[in-house]
């Protein structure tokens, strides 16, 4: 960390040690890595803005006089407002102006001077087309963030100077006034520089362009602890065996191969990609002569800008009242209708990217990530998370990620449902039923359904077996275990994420609390322990009760779920009865199949019905909650929304899986629902071919829904916004902040939407996988769709959305862990239970043919079909037929001396399952835990690197600020020595 001037020589004291500045040129002539070149230009000019840096602040009197310097307000208003804090500003207050032996001085910003609200619209300063590069240029260049720049994505106030940062809108015709006055005057006396200008398209919307000053910047990024760059990384390496030689040279293969891997990104299009890898410290306007400003327009990123001013607006005041604070608030009151940071110009351009180069990050994003032509690249997540933020950088990382690991998954339960092709017509359980012509089964309905030859279920015997096979066991074992090398190794990328994007000691700002939290709890306060101020307070008694109601709610809504399933069922019920006797002999002959599909498709609908349903009476519950801050609201939200749309979606699959065909009776005495419908049976075949068809469809079927909803909806608005504008305006050219404007707002919860249905992707590829192994195969085509959408989202039909700071995924990671939990019990469950898995193996080693003898040249099933088969005496159903019939149970023959009874053979299966559950659950969870435990959090390499470096940091700020007194103590004439006075 970089401490103030005070504490240098208490640290000193602690290190115990004095340290020169030639043991401190030996730490940094250490051989570089690969990814601390692109700072060595700038290093080259920290030596030099180093020994410039006394003689900077020589000029400040005279410097500030300049009637074109870089002012916010006046003393005298600033006073007004802050005193206290506007006295300590001034006494660390630095000018760029200061700064102008090293910095780039492209204009000087002038005092705020307020414009009428009837002002007519200058189009000098609209978006005009990008200017061509040189063609002799060997390759695309990314444009820097110049005023050159700025200024050709008009994304400038009217002086052509200084840069917008963020955009408030509000109507005109909108009665609050004074709120607007007093916040806007309050935005000024805090340091930014407003400028309003009508739209032109609505003569109603009025548009507030922000620009915040250098000083201003440097003000809230030391206030904020913002970590600027310093000085360049340089690496320790230490001296390797021969083997590991030899281990860095297959390495070194693998990284030649990879950079000839079409699917990786060419680097040359990301030339300023790593211009930040720097060592970082929190900013400080005392020692500014520590970091690296070569130009003071792109030493703040926009999207700390971005940050900046939102922080600033969130803090701000519009009337008088502890609560009466943020830019929320008053969008919630209707007096600004929006807030948003521009986008950096158009996204496409006339000219081609290859030979003219990117207009600007938002077009270079468009061409390299969110065209669908690039869907086999690798993502270019350095420039996501320079332009849209830390927090939706890491979503894009996670879905790559999860897309990545997919690729095996699918690669197995391609290679799974092969090897049932394969040895389909070889299964010798397939081949008894496509041969059984003399095997009749038992009605599988009251009224209109007649006897069934058992070969009549050839087919779906076979299909039953592409899921149902040898290698099932197997692929339910490697998903367990791949679900949890997916989290251990996400992990492991989030460090090494979070390192590279210097958040490895980022703490979240304290939340400011919610609107209605205030309301409600104002009169109870509490003095907060982080701030120390009093705040309002929810008491726990009253907490508690909200909970309490919550949580029946949740209840109450599962409960409508199960309802739900359960008309389903009644319908199968009633109307396979219909379908056994439909006219056209197709369905009549595939009765079962219908049925299952058009329940289904039903079940579909009703899940999409209540998924509407659910997300509001979940905004309620959570409203009931009065959660504290949004990030509480946003988790309890999230929650409740996952448990909704989990069981919505897979109580049905639930249904199927574990309680059709298992409580029917026998033939004779069926259990009947309300004594009036009898209760299904499975097919012949099994109840898998159910299973497989509910998930299957219901996973086809929502992944296209998600997909038009995500983008064919946005679309739709944009493009009847776009035709108002066109028809309400002729040949005008639209700036980029309206334009801005006409796009979709991001949804208001953020990135939970898109979370929420990959989770529940994640769900179906795991849970189930044991009956559906191509589920990981779909998942993975609909990410390799659901990447570029995304990306094609958020760049062309939303607007930009806040660069938001994040170290993870949130809640969501405990859901994961969670659901790979579950998957666990289920797959073993649906081995168990619902494949015919075991009774196979029971028969194969305790009653087939292999059980007396191990010589034979026939299969150990040989037989199991018919042994799986009960008889029934037909004269006993009183439908004029005598004879025996057969139904799929272990009970006794008409003729034993306890008729349909269940055998002891059904004894030892029910046994076997129940062990085999035990076994699998805690063999793969044995597993899970043992990958956990070897694979850590944190590479090593990584976690010695961080520690390393803050050593480092530590040693080149103590240098740093030796060497700044020493220039100091030579032009006051005093002696110089190599360590402290």
């Amino acid at each position: 960390m970089v401490h103030h001037s005070g504490s240098i020589q208490s640290f000193k004291q602690q290190k115990g040690m004095n340290i020169s500045k030639s043991e401190i040129a030996k730490e940094t002539s250490l051989k570089p890595s690969r990814r601390s070149l692109p700072c060595l230009a700038q290093s080259y000019a920290y030596s030099k803005s180093l020994s410039q840096s006394t003689s900077l602040f020589q000029s400040i009197e005279s410097e500030s006089q300049d009637p074109t310097s870089v002012t916010s307000i006046s003393a005298d208003k600033a006073e007004q407002v802050n005193t206290e804090e506007e006295r300590r500003d001034s006494v660390l207050k630095c000018s760029f102006t200061d700064l102008s032996d090293f910095c780039l001085d492209l204009g000087k910003d002038k005092d705020y001077t307020d414009e009428s609200e009837h002002a007519n619209y200058d189009r000098s300063r609209l978006i005009k087309d990008f200017v061509p590069k040189n063609n002799s240029e060997p390759k695309p260049r990314l444009p820097k963030n110049d005023m050159n720049y700025i200024a050709s994505s008009g994304l400038l106030f009217k002086d052509g100077k200084k840069r917008i940062d963020y955009i408030l809108v509000y109507r005109k015709s909108n009665i609050q006034y004074d709120k607007r006055n007093t916040f806007e005057k309050n935005l000024r006396a805090e340091g930014l520089m407003l400028e309003k200008e009508p739209a032109v398209a609505n003569s109603d919307i009025m548009f507030i362009k922000i620009h915040i000053p250098w000083d201003t910047l440097c003000k809230y990024a030391e206030r904020l602890n913002i970590r600027m760059p310093f000085r360049k990384k340089s690496y320790y390496t230490d001296r390797r065996s021969k083997s590991m030689g030899r281990v860095q040279k297959y390495f070194r293969r693998i990284k030649k191969w990879m950079s000839q891997n079409p699917m990786v990104l060419d680097k040359s299009a990301f030339p300023d990609l790593e211009e930040s890898d720097c060592y970082t410290g929190p900013f400080s306007r005392a020692r500014i002569h520590h970091f690296i400003i070569n130009n003071k327009d792109t030493f703040f990123s926009n999207a700390t800008r971005s940050r900046i001013v939102y922080h600033m607006l969130q803090h701000t005041k519009y009337e008088n009242g502890i609560s009466k604070v943020g830019i929320c608030k008053l969008i919630n009151n209707g007096s600004y209708i929006a807030a948003f940071p521009p986008h950096e110009g158009a996204y496409k351009s006339n000219q081609p990217i290859k030979t003219h180069g990117p207009q600007n990050n938002r077009h270079l994003l468009y061409e390299r990530w969110a065209r669908w032509g690039m869907w086999y690249k690798h993502q270019p997540l350095d420039l996501i998370r320079l332009y849209f933020g830390e927090k939706i950088g890491l979503y894009f990382a996670w879905l790559g990620w999860y897309t990545g690991m997919l690729i095996p998954a699918a690669i197995v339960g391609l290679c799974v449902f092969f090897y049932g092709i394969l040895t389909m017509n070889a299964s010798q359980v397939s081949q008894e039923i496509c041969k059984a012509t003399e095997v009749f089964m038992c009605p599988l309905c009251d009224k209109n359904c007649s006897l069934q030859r058992l070969n009549e279920s050839c087919i779906y015997a076979k299909v039953t077996y592409l899921f149902d096979n040898g290698g099932t066991v197997f692929f339910a074992i490697f998903m367990a275990i791949w679900a949890t090398v997916f989290l251990e190794f996400w992990k492991r990328r989030r460090s090494t994420l979070t390192y590279t994007w210097d958040l490895i000691e980022w703490e979240e700002e304290e939340e400011t609390l919610r609107p209605q939290f205030e309301a409600k709890y104002y009169k109870m306060e509490r003095v907060n322990p982080i701030s120390g101020k009093p705040e309002p307070h929810q008491p726990s008694s009253d907490k508690v009760t909200r909970l309490l109601v919550s949580i029946s709610g949740i209840f109450f809504m599962i409960s409508l779920v199960i309802t739900a399933v359960f008309a389903v069922v009644v319908y199968r019920l009633v109307v396979m009865e219909q379908f056994a006797s439909f006219k056209w002999n197709f369905i009549k002959q595939h009765w079962q199949f219908a049925t299952s599909a058009a329940a289904v498709c039903i079940n579909f609908v009703i899940i999409m019905a209540l998924n509407v349903a659910y997300e509001k009476i979940a905004y309620l519950l959570t409203n009931l909650e009065y959660p504290r801050t949004e990030s509480e609201w946003e988790n309890s939200f999230a929650l409740k929304m996952f448990l909704f749309q989990f069981v919505n979606l897979n109580s049905s699959i639930f249904y199927i899986a574990f309680f059709l065909g298992r409580f029917v009776g026998h033939p004779g005495k069926y259990n009947k629902l309300f004594n009036r419908w009898r209760l299904e049976e499975c097919h012949p075949s099994g109840c898998l071919i159910d299973l497989c068809l509910q998930m299957g469809v219901i996973m086809f079927l929502k992944q296209i829904w998600n997909n038009f909803m995500e983008l064919g909806y946005p679309l739709i608005q944009n493009w009847w916004s776009r035709h108002k504008i066109k028809r309400g305006i002729q040949d005008a050219s639209i700036p980029q902040w309206e334009n801005d404007w006409n796009l979709q707002p991001m949804n208001i919860h953020g990135l939970m939407d898109e979370y929420l249905e990959m989770v529940l992707q994640f769900g179906f590829t795991t849970i189930f996988v044991a009956a559906f192994p191509l589920a990981p195969l779909l998942a993975l085509l609909n990410n390799i769709i659901e990447i570029r959408l995304d990306a094609y989202k958020f760049v062309t039909q939303w607007r930009r959305p806040l660069p938001a700071r994040a170290t993870d995924i949130g809640i969501w990671y405990g859901i994961l862990e969670g659901i790979g939990i579950l998957a666990v019990i289920t797959n073993a469950f649906v081995i168990a239970i619902t494949s015919d898995y075991i009774p196979r193996f029971v028969y194969e080693y305790k009653y087939g043919p292999c059980a007396t003898h191990f010589e034979y040249s026939e299969s150990c099933l040989t037989g199991y079909v018919n042994n799986s088969l009960s008889f029934f005496d037909l004269s006993e159903l009183g439908i004029g037929k005598s004879g025996y019939c057969r139904y799929r149970d272990y009970r006794g023959p008409p003729w034993s001396s306890k008729p349909y009874e269940f055998t002891l053979q059904y004894w030892h299966i029910l046994a076997a399952r129940l062990a085999f559950i035990i076994v699998f659950e805690h063999l793969v969870f044995g597993i899970k835990s043992f990958i956990a435990y070897l694979i850590p959090d944190v590479p090593k390499n990584l976690y010695d690197r961080i520690r390393r470096e803050k050593y480092l940091v530590q040693e080149m700020m103590y240098e740093a600020e030796l060497e700044h007194l020493q220039q100091q103590r030579r032009k006051s004439g005093h002696p110089v020595h190599h360590e402290w006075p």
